[in-house]
């Protein structure tokens, strides 16, 4: 009862702080709805970034592919860092120059309409069908394992599960639908702080536990005992095997971090180039500190159960219950809720966002209002909404070790948008054919080897998808070239800057860049066996 007090309280708490902090601003425009009124200082962009980063279906899923296999998954958070840092020297300077509210846009300057609208669709038909349902799933089996749902209304498992699909659906639609982004933004920054407290106490409480009281004990035990854990180069049978980094994890970086909508929004939305470059370089250097969140509390829990789940993924919940007063088992559920909201939240408005802007107005209704273009955005979320949450509890009905085909899958769309962005900044004279050929050829292509290795030739016959996605991303790079010299734009592509923000850069950016390089570099050998 104690739990189910603290989760409420907290909750509420977090709503009304992002209602009064959201009064002033005109939600009736797209910048003040979409971008929060292009206001977002240093400390909201790294907090908002990280949470939105941050969900249940990587705190879970991650700390129980550590469960399985050690410290050598941290590839996932530490090499984000990179990206982050390539991001904000890179792409941010040249996202603001342009003034963009959405990363298609940037593509229908650079390209034509038709390839904006594609790459749209895409990223909507991947939140709806990929991204969506799985924050949902994930954040309904930790709540519901949490607060044993099943016994405490009486319904069985599935039925507990399609309860807090729908509870926190309805919730997440109301917040990121009718508040904007600035209600997003806020209430992430809140439960960043949460997420970041009790992120860090599960492996504080799990350690002390350990080392009977302390904590440093604790850890040179749990390092004693499980040499094996924390080794981080991954073999040939990994889940992320050593070569991988320098192929195609680092062009999942670069895509996750630099051109998703609903990561680089936050970013875009930053007062001035010198908040948003200070505001990723906090990210990055935070980001490395993340496995203390999401990989340690898996070998925790390896250590503590003897490695006797039956399911990997309970690993980090089951670990929750373990350590934690029942206090505060409360106040954590509360601040894993408020994180499965941001991911949804920020999805959602993205969506809304894409919609909006990049297909209702330019499609349906080119002499669209402002509020009417923010009107219909809302119905469409409305409607992606209610799609997700029915496609969400099917989930449970899927093979195992979902959360590996994630990344897996996403590799559909996530390679041929990359490329097309890559090339679209990097050259003037490539033309809008190339790029329709390389996303409709990166997207079959890239399908091509699913349907191969789950259905003909099996898993061992052929390369790691993260090397596939490497080789393509080469082979469709050099496709746009071929064609741009075939048959070139009639004039050079020229990035207009239209002055919407100030572009002057921040001082620091490339010592402190290169600091958080080396730093990655020096985790990387320092726990490399």
């Amino acid at each position: 009862m104690i739990g189910i007090l603290s989760f409420v309280g907290f909750t509420a708490l977090v709503a009304i702080i992002a209602y009064f902090a959201t009064r002033s601003t005109d939600e009736t425009t797209s910048d003040g709805y979409f971008l929060g009124g292009r206001s977002l200082t240093a400390g909201v962009i790294a907090g908002s970034v990280l949470l939105t980063n941050l969900s249940t279906e990587q705190i879970v899923g991650l700390n129980g592919q550590a469960y399985s296999e050690g410290i050598l998954v941290m590839a996932w958070e530490t090499l984000a860092a990179l990206a982050i840092v390539v991001t904000a020297l890179f792409l941010l300077p040249r996202y603001l120059k342009g003034g963009l509210t959405t990363v298609p846009q940037f593509l229908q300057n650079r390209f034509d309409r038709t390839t904006k609208s594609i790459v749209s669709g895409l990223f909507l038909s991947g939140y709806m069908v990929i991204f969506l349902p799985i924050v949902l799933y994930s954040g309904s089996l930790a709540i519901s394992t949490m607060f044993d749902v099943p016994e405490m209304l009486g319904v069985s498992d599935t039925a507990a599960l399609w309860i807090c699909v729908w509870g926190i659906g309805i919730i997440g639609s109301i917040y990121a639908i009718f508040g904007g982004l600035k209600a997003v933004a806020v209430s992430d920054t809140i439960n960043a702080i949460g997420l970041l407290i009790g992120g860090l106490m599960i492996p504080v409480f799990g350690l002390i536990a350990i080392g009977d009281g302390d904590m440093f004990a604790g850890l040179t035990t749990l390092v004693d005992s499980n040499p094996e854990k924390f080794d981080s180069i991954g073999g040939p049978d990994a889940s992320v095997p050593f070569s991988t980094i320098f192929t195609g994890m680092m062009l999942v970086q670069l895509f996750y971090w630099g051109t998703n909508q609903a990561i680089i929004q936050r970013a875009l939305a930053a007062k001035n180039l010198k908040e948003g470059q200070k505001g990723l370089m906090l990210a990055a250097f935070i980001k490395i500190l993340g496995p203390i969140i999401v990989v340690l509390p898996g070998i925790i829990a390896w250590h503590m159960f003897q490695g006797d789940l039956d399911n990997a993924d309970q690993a980090y919940p089951a670990l929750v219950n373990e350590v934690l007063p029942p206090v505060l088992v409360g106040f954590f559920a509360a601040v894993l809720f408020g994180a499965i909201l941001s991911s949804f939240n920020s999805a959602l408005n993205s969506s809304v966002t894409l919609f909006g802007i990049d297909i209702y107005k330019h499609h349906f209704n080119p002499n669209a209002s402002e509020r009417e273009v923010v009107k219909k955005g809302k119905t469409f979320g409305i409607f992606i909404a209610i799609a997700s949450m029915f496609i969400a509890p099917l989930i449970a009905n899927a093979p195992q070790g979902l959360f590996g085909y994630l990344q897996e899958v996403n590799g559909c769309y996530s390679i041929p948008i990359l490329t097309i962005v890559v090339v679209g900044y990097l050259s003037k004279k490539i033309p809008a054919i190339a790029a329709k050929v390389a996303l409709f050829s990166g997207v079959g292509l890239y399908l091509v080897y699913l349907g191969l290795k789950y259905f003909v030739v099996g898993e061992d016959a052929l390369p790691h998808y993260l090397h596939v996605m490497a080789i393509l991303f080469v082979m469709n790079i050099a496709i746009m070239y071929i064609i741009g010299r075939v048959k070139p734009r009639k004039e050079d592509y020229v990035l207009e800057h239209t002055k919407q923000v100030d572009i002057s850069p921040w001082k620091y950016v490339l010592p402190v860049g290169l600091g958080i390089c080396a730093l990655v570099i020096f985790v990387y050998v320092y726990f490399a066996q």
